[in-house]
This record gives C-alpha cells, structure tokens and sequence, in this order.
C-alpha cells in the first residue's frame, strides 16, 4: 500500500501530522516542506497553485501514495480542486475551524488568525456566510506568527511582547473563541493562549482532519503496515534543533526534494 503525503510550506503540517499519526499508526507517512517557498500567504494564487501541483505531482511519480492532505490554509484555498484533477488519489485539505467556533462562542464575537491570503480569501467569506452569520468575525492576518512558529522549533523563545501586538484586535473586541487558521499557530497554542488568557478558547482543524483521512482510508493498511515516516523538502536543510525534534516525532529519515 502506498503513504500517507502531508504536503505544507514548512512545519506546520506537523500539527496535522500528530492527529492522523493518532489516527491511523499503521501507515508510512511522507511529509513534503516546500520550505524554499515559505511563507505561502505572502505568494500570488496562480504561483502558489502552480508550485503545489507540481511538487505534489512529481512527489507520487517517485513513490504512490494512498491519500495526499493539504496540510496549509493557505494552500488549500486554492490548491483543492487543480490537485484533484491532475492526481488520481483522494486529497484533503485544511479550512479554518469557522463552523466549530461559531457553535462555540457565546459572545458571538469569534477570531480568525490566519495568513494575510486566508484571511482575505473568498473561501474564508463562504464559510463565515454558510457558518457564522450570527457571529461578528475579527480577522487577523499575520505572516510573522509562521516565522515565529518555524524559529521555535529551531530552538528560539518567543516573546510574549513579540505576540502581544499582533493578538491585540481579539483582546479589544472581546472574541470569546479564536481560530488558528493557520497549521503552524498551534505550534504557539501555549504561548497564544497565555496572551488572551483563559477565557478566549483556541480552536483548529488537527482532529477533523484526521477524522476524514481516517474515513477516507478506512482499514486500509491497518495491521499489515509498519509505521515509518520520511521527511523531504526545498530549499534550505532543516536546522539540527528541527531535526532533533522530527526524529521526536517518528522522522528516520530527511532528504532534499529538488
């Protein structure tokens, strides 16, 4: 049976990796950073879809997968629907937790903290009409959190003087639940949440996620497979500290892509 392909600009896809690993143990995964073009919110749409299928596509000529996950927002916005028609394999992607929040605020004053591209997507616009028209959404696009996010796991502290800024239009208009639209902000779950304190509840897609990819491969694999996990990318190799920390996440093995 072929892999499990957890497709991301860079780190954050592990968020999502760590829910289905939960899931489904049974399966070789295969994680493809695209680190030569991180941030992805900052990159035009045809560019990013472009680049997406591209890599995604010469990624399962060299080894077939069971199922590809989109593990970026950002990405996902745009890059659905071309995968789909140039892979033969179910794909799923990442949406920011709209409808979960709306159901969960009691203020009806939810947060999206996204990437400058999510927070302004017309994807975005759909959920929030189709999900939270009741609810007043405070929209906070930010590139520097992914940086933030990726220097933590290269060993760097975040500073709360460093978030404050950025989280401070949720503070002042009162959101009750904010969603991390973004697959690397769980990353900074901890420190996110010591800036907006215990009222404000964090939400983000790792568990539906899993639930689908779960649905999607049902048995597939399960018992028959060994669980193994190799890490490829572009652009610049992996500080150690990173390293350090996929091979705590079940990563043997790390190799350049392109």
């Amino acid at each position: 049976m072929g892999a499990i392909l957890i497709f991301d600009s860079g780190l954050g896809g592990l968020t999502i990796y760590q829910h289905v690993r939960q899931a489904l143990p049974n399966h070789r995964y295969r994680y493809l950073a695209d680190s030569a073009r991180f941030p992805y919110g900052e990159l035009s749409p045809q560019a990013l879809i472009d680049g997406c299928v591209a890599l995604i596509q010469q990624q399962i000529e060299a080894e077939p997968v069971d199922l590809v996950v989109i593990a970026c927002n950002s990405a996902s916005t745009l890059v659905l629907e071309p995968l789909r028609a140039a892979i033969h394999c179910p794909v799923v992607g990442v949406v920011p937790a709209i409808k979960p929040a709306a159901a969960m605020s009691y203020s009806k004053v939810i947060g999206l903290l996204a990437t400058p591209g999510t927070v302004k997507r017309a994807y975005t616009d759909e959920l929030v009409a189709q999900f939270a028209a009741d609810c007043e959404l405070v929209r906070v696009g930010s590139s520097e959190l992914v940086w933030l996010a990726e220097q933590k796991l290269a060993g760097k502290a975040v500073s709360r003087s460093e978030l404050e800024p950025i989280l401070a239009p949720f503070i002042q208009q009162q959101a009750d639940v904010v969603v991390l639209g973004c697959t690397h902000f769980p990353l900074l779950r901890d420190e996110i949440a010591q800036v907006l304190g215990p009222r404000v509840r964090l939400v983000d897609s790792g568990a539906a996620i899993a639930r689908r990819v779960s649905q999607l491969l049902g048995d597939v694999g399960t018992g028959s497979e060994k669980f193994d996990a190799s890490y490829y990318y572009t652009g610049q190799t992996p500080d150690p500290q990173v390293w350090a920390f996929l091979q705590q996440q079940g990563f043997r093995c790390m190799e350049k892509w392109l």
